[in-house]
């Protein structure tokens, strides 16, 4: 029996979950399923262009971890593109260090960690808001989990 997975940590849910090729209904598309960790590993390696020694100690996994992460998520990222898939990006143990909240209202975004509670819009004073990290059924464990950071 294998060995239960780590959490590991994403800096913070990302704003745009589905990403498909023009012209094509989503529903006809076969999806790649792109998680959270993998999604991560993009965004360290690729964006940020951290090493993967870096990148590891960021997500606080071994760098062979970080390596086939990384290796994961570029086969997938390749597919979608090559082959015109609908790539969404979900699941995966992580814990999210941050969290963004969007206004459903007028559309600002701002970041935000688990100790704030915002009720408010501070742009358009609206109520009217999203939780990302709550969209992937996050919150009150990142809390519990950064707070011993």
């Amino acid at each position: 029996m294998p060995r239960p997975k780590n959490n590991r940590i994403v800096y913070e849910p990302p704003i745009y979950t589905e990403f498909k090729p023009v012209g094509f209904r989503g529903q006809t598309l076969e999806v790649i399923d792109l998680s959270l960790d993998e999604f991560e590993a993009l965004r360290l390696a690729d964006q940020k262009a951290m090493s993967h020694a870096e990148a590891a100690e960021e997500m606080e996994i071994s760098r062979s971890t970080f390596t086939r992460l990384i290796e994961k998520a570029r086969k997938k990222l390749a597919d979608f593109i090559i082959y015109g898939k609908l790539l969404s990006i979900n699941g995966g143990n992580v814990h999210f260090r941050n969290n963004i909240i969007k206004c459903q209202t007028c559309g600002h975004m701002f970041k935000t960690n688990f100790y704030q509670t915002i009720t408010e819009c501070p742009v358009c004073k609206s109520t009217n808001l999203l939780n990302l990290a709550g969209g992937f059924g996050h919150g009150n464990c990142c809390r519990h989990r950064n707070k011993n950071v």
